[in-house]
């Protein structure tokens, strides 16, 4: 007989795993349910399932929310795999688009989530209607986020660094020095700008943006007032106030709309943004399709940021 806290491997399928996944990430049945499109109940009957199969439960109540068992951050990375295998064994004779059924993960900040993302999820559900996409902070991001599978792709412009991790530059970004004009003037040479205060990211735990790391190399010392933990906090920081934010200029079309900016006064080098995925992923079919409509939507999105700017819809100095 079976002991009891064994898992049958009859008893799983590809739906369970996902439920499994889905719970664990979401840390919450009532979203794990919402993400799925299945209701509460289905998702505790699933989780009742799970349990018996395993023979102890792999979540607790935490809070509001539930938090999982050792166990279950265990099963969750085999869960992974595994559902890699089941879509690569789904799609050996060709990988059709409008039969895909899966959630995607990828990781962004704040600049390459709203400049890309929304373009990128209505072209691939515009080829795959089943497909779902899930956006986390890429923050600092590290070779294990890859590696353990908790995203299939990042975008950053500080790509992790591991003989299988691959990667591809999407496009260049220059940085901008953003203001409000109804509070200050533009800042006039490097004197008025090291005259000013200023704003600025800083990521979990202690990293900061590379422009500041660059202007601390350089010798260029500043007034920081404040850090926020994402380049969407600058915008409000700045608005009401004279505070300045030296940021990528891209921002100007989506977080820092409305503000004025003007160019750095010192030639501050330019910020390359990359594209990141684990070598399984390679010659991964849905894969590669994910990887040619982002190379579709970065051009698009940046042909559409030019004629906002040509055009006069960044207000610039």
């Amino acid at each position: 007989m079976q002991p009891m806290n064994a898992i049958d491997h009859l008893d799983l399928d590809g739906h369970l795993l996902a439920l499994l996944l889905a719970v664990h990430e979401e840390g919450s049945v009532t979203r794990a349910a919402q993400r799925l499109d299945l209701t509460q109940s289905a998702v505790s009957h699933g989780l009742d399932r799970l349990r018996a199969i395993v023979g102890h439960p792999l979540f607790v109540k935490s809070g509001r929310g539930i938090a999982p068992t050792a166990q279950a951050d265990l099963l969750a990375g085999r869960a992974r795999r595994l559902l890699d295998e089941l879509r690569g064994f789904s799609l050996a004779a060709g990988f059709e688009p409008a039969r895909l059924q899966a959630c995607i993960t990828v990781a962004a900040n704040d600049l390459q989530r709203d400049l890309l993302l929304p373009r990128l999820l209505r072209r691939l559900r515009s080829q795959a209607p089943g497909l779902t996409l899930r956006v986390m902070d890429s923050g600092a991001p590290e070779p294990a986020t890859l590696r353990e599978q908790a995203c299939q792709l990042i975008l950053t412009p500080r790509p992790p660094e591991g003989a299988d991790l691959m990667q591809k530059r999407l496009f260049e970004d220059a940085y901008r020095v953003f203001y409000d004009p109804a509070c200050r003037a533009a800042p006039q040479g490097l004197a008025d700008y090291l005259a000013a205060e200023h704003v600025s990211v800083l990521y979990a735990p202690r990293r900061t943006l590379a422009v500041d790391d660059w202007l601390a190399a350089q010798g260029v010392a500043r007034s920081i007032v404040a850090t926020v933990p994402g380049m969407a906090g600058l915008g409000a920081m700045l608005r009401g106030s004279a505070w300045l934010a030296t940021a990528p200029s891209l921002l100007a079309q989506g977080a820092l709309a409305s503000l004025a900016s003007v160019a750095p006064p010192l030639a501050t080098p330019p910020l390359p943004m990359y594209a990141v995925w684990h070598l399984r992923h390679q010659e991964d079919p849905v894969h590669r399709w994910l990887r040619a409509a982002l190379a579709a939507e970065v051009e698009a999105a940046l042909a559409a940021a030019i004629n906002a700017q040509d055009s006069g819809g960044e207000p610039r100095s």
